[in-house]
This record gives structure tokens, sequence and C-alpha cells, in this order.
């Protein structure tokens, strides 16, 4: 197994994933509801993800009911949610 990170003689190299992230987060929050944040991918000319997430003022009681606002408002489809 790899190690996560590269110790070079002057300076510490943490490799970056080029893994795809799915655009949209939705996540509990510390009251207990669910929260949306989008995420925007665009690449530099190294080819590496650089990431903009954006959380959502509205708050949902449920993850349905946040990937329900998530389709109807931005218009996301099944396999662009991640939990967490």
């Amino acid at each position: 197994m790899a190690a996560p990170f590269v110790l070079t003689e002057d300076k510490l190299e943490i490799p970056m994933s080029r893994t795809a992230v799915k655009p949209f987060l939705i996540a509990k929050d510390e009251a207990g509801e669910y929260r949306i944040t989008i995420r925007e991918t665009r690449y530099n000319s190294q080819g590496y993800p650089l990431i903009t997430a954006t959380l959502q003022e509205e708050s949902f009681p449920t993850a349905s009911a946040a990937k329900a606002h998530a389709r109807d408002v931005f218009g996301a489809e099944a396999g662009q949610y991640a939990t967490k």
C-alpha cells in the first residue's frame, strides 16, 4: 500500500485524487437537519480537480426530502448524490 504522502528533502507532497466527486453532497448538520452542498469540479492544466463546494441555505427533515429538492431545483439525477 502506498503512503498517503511523499516526503522529499525540502517539502511534503500530498498527492491529490483524480477521482471525480459526486456533484451533490447530502449531509446531516449539528441540528439533525439535512443540507445540500453543491460541488463543482474543474481541472487545472495538469489535470488535477479543483472543487468548489457551496452549502445551500435550505435544510430538510430527511435525506429523501433533500434528494427530491436537489432533483427538482438543480436537476440532479440518480447516482449524482453522495451522503455523509
